[in-house]
């Protein structure tokens, strides 16, 4: 686990992409390796392999070496701050008008 701290609009802009969102919601339920998910996206394993770096610089997923196989899992507490982030700017509400 890096120490990074992540930006919450990166993450946002990380997860907007439509395949990288897949990812997410795939290794939401499982922990999956990379062969696992081209089969699953339908996707060439270069591809996959660009999103999910793309998915550990933003520290969204981490990786975990298995004989040949490297495994990959959400980090949920990421996913969960930056919620945690856009609801404490929407519970801030709408702001008073500033006299001008």
């Amino acid at each position: 686990m890096t120490s990074v701290q992540i930006d919450t609009w990166d993450v946002l802009a990380v997860a907007a992409d439509p395949v990288r969102r897949r990812i997410l919601g795939l290794l939401a339920d499982e922990q999956l390796c990379t062969c696992h998910l081209v089969e699953e996206l339908g996707l060439k394993q270069p591809l996959v392999s660009h999103h999910l770096r793309v998915l550990r610089e933003a520290d969204l997923v981490e990786a975990e070496p298995c004989g040949r196989f490297t495994y990959y899992r959400l980090r949920p507490e990421v996913l969960a701050g930056a919620a945690a982030a856009l609801g404490a700017l929407a519970a801030r509400g709408e702001p008073a008008r500033r006299p001008c």
